[in-house]
């Protein structure tokens, strides 16, 4: 019982990481119809623009509250994201808004192998150690255990979920997102400016990813220039397992997918009689997707995007 309880914390950490990526894929998707293959890259940079940040700090103000480092580097981090995703779609995918959808879809493979090779250039292709900012003695839940970062990690999801759906739902631009995703040119004849919404929409994509990259590498206390292709891969899984462009239906595939690998790998050198190990985990990911692809293509909880005049 201890082990299956362990499984679900991890789960529920790793599904946390996943839905915040997913949102920014389903974001995107359920507005222009896209699927931004680069989002994993920019968790990336995210990440590593935060060891950058985090390096500096602890080198020029030693003695530093961790909290307070972490949430300075998550400011500066995500603003570099925001600002790359924005740079991103001006000038890959808006060019190419109107053209046949396997064009931006080349482009957006293109971009993700641009900014891997740019971070290798820029932080070299070794593994980094990530610091570890907050205490490290974990607390005991019925024989299980769960550490401060991933109480950070589960409260930090909570937020800023809540932050975009009360983003989405019940301000100025989450009406103008809504409308663009309706129709972009009534959306345009009713004051809307469509070109604003969807760079809004990739900065918002871009912090997202940027705070699943500092989870991720809180969690697993490394940091390299490769580091964003499984995460952004699966969590596009994720989405589609979901419900590609229903922002409820991201965090639900997220959290979902997350538990699925999480408990699967505890047990399936149980279940294969020891041929697979827990490293094999990575499975179970592609075959949930495979499966909902066959059977529910639309995701479980439906695709949500508008038909266009």
């Amino acid at each position: 019982m201890e082990i299956l309880l362990q499984q679900i914390i991890n789960g529920l950490v790793l599904g946390s990481m996943y839905a915040l990526v997913a949102l920014g894929y389903t974001m995107v998707y359920g507005i222009i119809n896209l699927i931004n293959f680069a989002h994993g890259e920019v968790l990336m940079v995210g990440a590593l623009t935060s060891w950058t940040i985090i390096g500096l700090m602890k080198d020029a103000m030693p003695g530093t509250p961790g909290w307070v480092v972490l949430i300075v580097a998550m400011v500066i981090s995500c603003v570099v994201a925001a600002a790359l995703n924005f740079v991103i779609e001006k000038v890959a995918y808006r060019p190419l808004r109107n053209s046949p959808k396997l064009a931006p879809l080349i482009t957006a493979i293109g971009v993700s192998i641009l900014l891997q090779t740019l971070a290798m250039i820029i932080w070299k292709p070794n593994y980094k150690p990530y610091p570890t900012l907050l205490p490290s003695t974990p607390f005991d839940i019925g024989g299980a255990v769960i550490t401060p970062t991933q109480i950070m990690i589960l409260g930090l999801t909570a937020v800023s979920l809540a932050t975009l759906m009360y983003l989405v739902n019940h301000t100025r631009l989450g009406r103008a997102m809504r409308a663009t995703a309706e129709n972009p040119r009534v959306a345009g004849l009713m004051g809307v400016k469509p070109d604003m919404v969807i760079s809004a929409t990739f900065i918002i994509g871009a912090i997202l990813a940027t705070i699943a990259g500092m989870m991720y590498a809180s969690n697993y206390g490394t940091v390299q220039h490769t580091m964003g292709f499984l995460p952004g891969l699966k969590a596009f899984t994720a989405a589609v397992f979901g419900g590609i462009g229903n922002l409820a239906g991201a965090v639900v595939g997220g959290i979902l997918l997350g538990l699925i690998e999480s408990i699967g790998s505890g047990y399936i050198g149980t279940l294969t009689g020891g041929l697979l190990g827990s490293h094999y985990s990575d499975i179970f990911a592609f075959i949930v997707l495979i499966i909902v692809l066959t059977l529910r293509p639309s995701g479980l909880l439906g695709e949500r995007v508008a038909d266009r005049a």
